[in-house]
């Protein structure tokens, strides 16, 4: 369940940054006020923090799903 929660907001972050990329539109800072406001910063930190956890991911052993 987690690792879908970070994969959620790693794209949600990746879509903002391509929309800062293409049209230099920051939609977080655009919805939650600024990229200054504490929700704004918020959702940035959650982000980070949803990359660093997806970085474990690169490093698992894919699960096996048993068949009975």
């Amino acid at each position: 369940m987690l690792d879908k929660i970070a994969l959620t907001l790693l794209i949600i972050g990746g879509l903002n940054w391509g929309l800062v990329g293409i049209f230099s539109f920051d939609l977080v800072a655009w919805l939650f006020g600024g990229t200054g406001a504490l929700l704004s910063r918020l959702v940035y930190i959650l982000v980070a923090l949803a990359a660093a956890w997806c970085i474990t991911l690169l490093f698992r052993e894919p699960a096996r799903a048993e068949i009975h």
